[in-house]
């Protein structure tokens, strides 16, 4: 561990659409609420934890959360609601530290190893913005509290719902040794499959295996898994975190050939416009000039592709024109399918000085 460790805090709120959903409607309280439009192709963004006791989770094909839960209450997200109750909840965080991470509407990062309200303790500052949660938004709130960030994130998921656990530096090495080694940060199936090749499971396994073959097996990576082993993670909470793509992306009903996507491409195009001019007109601006074009075909493979024009689109009409020509660069076969496309934008830069580089240009 460092020196001088960070406190950081995790705050992760509660099946957090659900709960708005059951807190907004009282007869959905104590009910099995399942955040997702109905339709073959929908799935999951949230579930209660009454549904999560049928097996239903996020991400899951929303016929099959139907399937396992049949008594389940199916609700439409309502995404402007839950941006409200959010903002409610990063103004909780702003008053006791402006080191703020969000990672979503409903998880940030918190660094306050010096905090704005003279709580003498990470563990106090934790539980006041819980209490805080609670008496202004109506909802709950986990916390993990630890010297640094995926120890904070994975001690939040401790002891939800409503539930906070706390990882001193003495207690680091306890902490972890048990953990399956997919807790880690960076592993994921593949790198689960290889490691347990190896006879390593959990993170104390990981921590017995000689560093330097870890190297050689796995590069950088390894040096990286040996590091998370022992609880060593210097990355700092970053505020304000660059926006690095705004994408929109849709599921069909029924799966469609690359010619039948124009008009789902310009409908998606002006949904990613819209976000594009929030972020442009925003506190710090920052204007995209990178098209991308994402395709998911009828066997679940994803296809990407990107195009920076010389110009960047100047409207949603243009974005729907420059995806729609990036069809053309899918070398699949005429008859593919595809259940899924999405329109995205990437390729931040800052608004004044991008503007700043054209006028150069142009005098050139």
């Amino acid at each position: 561990m460092s020196a001088s460790p960070r406190k950081i805090v995790h705050v992760d709120m509660d099946a957090f659409y659900a709960s708005v959903e059951q807190r907004d409607d009282p007869s959905l309280r104590g009910r099995p609420v399942v955040v997702a439009w109905r339709g073959a192709r929908s799935v999951v963004c949230a579930a209660s934890y009454e549904a999560r006791k049928f097996g239903v989770h996020s991400a899951m094909p929303a016929a099959r959360a139907e399937r396992l839960c049949p008594q389940g209450v199916f609700v439409p997200p309502d995404f402007v609601r839950y941006r409200t109750v959010s903002r409610q909840i990063r103004a909780i965080f702003a008053r006791h530290t402006d080191l703020i991470e969000p990672l979503s509407l409903d998880e940030a990062y918190l660094d306050v190893t010096a905090n704005k309200t003279g709580l003498g303790s990470a563990t106090a500052v934790a539980e006041a913005i819980r209490a805080a949660i609670r008496a202004e938004t109506r909802l709950t709130a986990s916390a993990g509290v630890a010297p640094n960030k995926f120890i904070a994130k994975i001690a939040s998921d401790y002891h939800k719902p409503d539930g906070i656990c706390v990882v001193r530096p003495r207690d680091v090495l306890d902490f972890l040794a048990p953990l399956r080694v997919e807790r880690l940060p960076g592993v994921g199936k593949v790198m689960q499959r290889r490691l347990a090749e190896l006879g390593i499971t959990r993170v104390a396994d990981l921590r017995a295996f000689d560093r330097h073959d870890l190297e050689r097996r796995f590069g950088r990576y390894g040096q990286r898994l040996h590091e998370l082993s022992l609880g060593v993670d210097e990355h700092p909470v970053l505020p304000n975190r660059p926006t690095l793509q705004i994408s929109t992306e849709d599921t069909f009903e029924t799966d469609l050939t690359l010619d039948e996507l124009g008009p789902h491409i310009e409908r998606l195009a002006a949904h990613t416009w819209a976000a594009h001019q929030r972020e442009a007109g925003g506190r710090h601006p920052r204007v995209a000039r990178t098209v991308v074009l994402k395709l998911k075909t009828a066997d679940f493979h994803i296809h990407t592709r990107s195009l920076t024009p010389l110009a960047r689109p100047a409207s949603a009409r243009e974005l729907a024109e420059i995806a729609c020509a990036l069809r053309a660069r899918v070398d699949l076969p005429a008859h593919t399918r595809y259940r899924l496309v999405g329109v995205g934008l990437a390729g931040f830069v800052d608004r004044d000085s991008f503007a700043a580089q054209r006028e150069l240009f142009a005098d050139a």
